[in-house]
């Protein structure tokens, strides 16, 4: 039975593979804010991790095994873009950069309304970040 008062679970999750995922998932934790919810591996492998996102959503993200013919998800590592929604994009600018993200773009003001800034998670990912919610179904 579907709850209209409560947000659906996130139906769609955004996937990347890393280098090094243990490292990658300890930067978006501690640059971005996102919170550690899975992690299955053996060692520095990571099976499946999922990061979830305070504000609602996330991201699912594993170790890259090369381009062996078995890898049935193979992800060219550094090659992720994501948009994620923050009510804080100066605050959470502040904190990326301190975490050692490249910037790419400080927060500007769009012409559409939103506040917004990029950066690079050490593996070249390009992460936006900014006030724009999308547009209402």
């Amino acid at each position: 039975m579907t709850d209209q008062k409560t947000p659906p679970a996130p139906q769609v999750w955004p996937t990347l593979r890393a280098n090094d995922a243990r490292a990658l998932i300890r930067f978006l934790v501690e640059a971005f804010g996102f919170e550690e919810t899975a992690v299955h591996g053996e060692g520095e492998r990571v099976d499946h991790a999922q990061l979830d996102w305070p504000a609602g959503g996330g991201i699912m993200l594993g170790s890259a095994r090369g381009r062996a013919a078995d890898d049935p998800w193979a992800l060219q590592p550094g090659t992720f873009g994501a948009y994620v929604v923050t009510d804080e994009p100066d605050k959470l600018f502040e904190r990326a950069r301190a975490g050692g993200a490249v910037i790419v773009r400080e927060p500007f003001d769009t012409d559409y309304g939103s506040r917004d800034f990029t950066v690079r998670d050490p593996e070249g990912n390009l992460w936006a970040f900014g006030t724009y919610r999308g547009a209402p179904r």
